[in-house]
């Protein structure tokens, strides 16, 4: 396993063990679960509520999906954005709870559901073996469980399952993923920006180094047009015969 899945694994597992000991109706599993009602005065709840489970299959299920499409997300994505990807999961399906009917919620779904988005974005045609039998492409089971939680959500299909939840930790991918390629991309056209400049300010500070005042007048006026074409208009509007020229005059 790789790292933060192994951590967030073992975090819930032990967050399930302290409060099987405790019992799941104690004081400090309320405290810990997400009401929406209550959000407001409890804030950390957005957190805290994804570690908690109902029961032992909750914990399992969820667990399962973490330990098969993680390991890969996560070396894919590198550590911190997995992480990231993984809490914005649990916090959109935070968000999407206040939708009616605004139950009690626990669970990390939200945030599993986020890595198989992710996982699905990166390797859309990865068959994905429902009970270790059928397959089905990954982009396919996707779109079949956001369907479905959609349905089942407005439904108010009365399963106790957070339906809602698990379309937020699909939103919440999806806005964290857009948001990182959208970086992505404009670190890149910042990094062409530079590399093509570059040749532009070496050229110019070379130029820069002309003695116009030394130079034949004839020359001196040519390399004056020149440089005021530079300035105007970049040392890339330079065709190669004046760039020559102009190197030509350098001393």
């Amino acid at each position: 396993m790789t790292p933060w899945v192994r951590r967030l694994i073992t975090a819930n597992a032990v967050v399930f063990l302290l409060f099987a000991v405790a019992g799941p109706r104690s004081d400090g599993f309320w405290a810990l679960t997400l009401v929406p009602q209550f959000a407001l005065f409890r804030p950390w709840t957005l957190l805290t509520y994804m570690f908690l489970h109902a029961g032992f299959w909750h914990l399992a299920l969820n667990m399962l999906g973490l330990y098969f499409f993680g390991p890969r997300l996560e070396s894919r994505m590198g550590s911190a954005h997995f992480l990231r990807l993984y809490l914005f999961g649990g916090l959109g399906g935070a968000l999407f709870s206040f939708l009616p009917p605004m139950a009690p919620v626990v669970g990390a779904s939200g945030a599993v559901f986020a890595v198989l988005l992710g996982f699905a974005r990166y390797w859309p045609r990865e068959p994905v073996y429902i009970w270790g039998i059928l397959p089905i492409r990954a982009r396919w089971l996707i779109l079949f469980l956001a369907g479905f939680s959609l349905f089942a959500g407005i439904t108010q299909v009365n399963d106790g399952v957070a339906h809602f939840a698990h379309l937020g930790g699909f939103a919440g991918a999806l806005v964290y993923l857009w948001a990182r390629e959208r970086r992505r991309r404009l670190v890149r056209r910042r990094m062409q920006g530079v590399v093509k400049a570059r040749p532009d300010a070496e050229m110019r500070r070379k130029w820069e180094l002309i003695p116009v005042d030394e130079l034949h007048e004839l020359n001196r006026a040519e390399v004056i047009a020149l440089l005021r074409k530079v300035q105007t208009f970049g040392a890339r509007s330079l065709t190669v015969d004046e760039r020559a020229f102009l190197d030509r005059m350098v001393p």
